[in-house]
């Protein structure tokens, strides 16, 4: 996996000396132009303000998400210091990926139930969800595309200690990520 991620662009090396990373997922047709301009806007900033910070972006490979980025970012995505747009990945790595990280800022509906699962706090860039589950859990907030909110939202997470901890120590509503060893408990005693 660290070797399909280091020729996709990103080497997890770099969070060896307490790099903190954000990983980032767009896809959705709703946040289809100034959506997502503003969301690149917010990306650019927090880059700026935490330079210690790496901000990864695999990037979907609908052109009305690639277009946004290389109009506020330029054609030449690579050496953007410690921003990294990235083709996207397969999904084991993806998922060891998101380990890796601090935070997650996506759009994604499924990554709402994923990251929870390994502690991660989750600021979904949509105004609505279906899973109000995990608002209401707090493992999600939801920041929507409005670039206040979105750079907000992550320097609370990075400078609020007790923010950051409320979510990722919330207890995640889709599971503990324990099923599969009770699971064998189960068919172990019911042989």
């Amino acid at each position: 996996m660290e070797e399909e991620l280091r020729t996709s662009g990103y080497d997890t090396a770099r969070l060896n000396d307490g790099r903190k990373m954000v990983l980032i997922t767009g896809h959705r047709r709703e946040n289809f132009g100034e959506g997502f301009i503003s969301i690149c806007r917010a990306i650019k900033t927090l880059s700026e303000r935490f330079p210690n910070v790496d901000f990864i972006y695999p990037m979907h490979l609908n052109p009305n998400v690639r277009r946004p980025i290389h109009e506020v970012f330029g054609e030449n995505l690579s050496d953007l210091g410690n921003l990294f747009f990235i083709e996207p990945l397969e999904y084991l790595s993806f998922v060891y990926l998101m380990e890796k990280s601090t935070l997650v800022l996506t759009d994604s509906g499924g990554i709402q139930e994923e990251a929870p699962g390994l502690g991660k706090p989750v600021l979904v860039m949509r105004d609505t969800t279906e899973r109000p589950e995990a608002l209401e859990a707090g493992t999600v907030k939801l920041v929507g595309t409005d670039y206040d909110k979105i750079v907000g939202g992550v320097s609370a997470l990075f400078t609020d200690t007790a923010a950051y901890d409320r979510m990722s120590k919330s207890v995640n509503p889709y599971g503990d990520g324990k099923a599969c060893e009770r699971i064998v408990k189960y068919v172990q005693y019911s042989m």
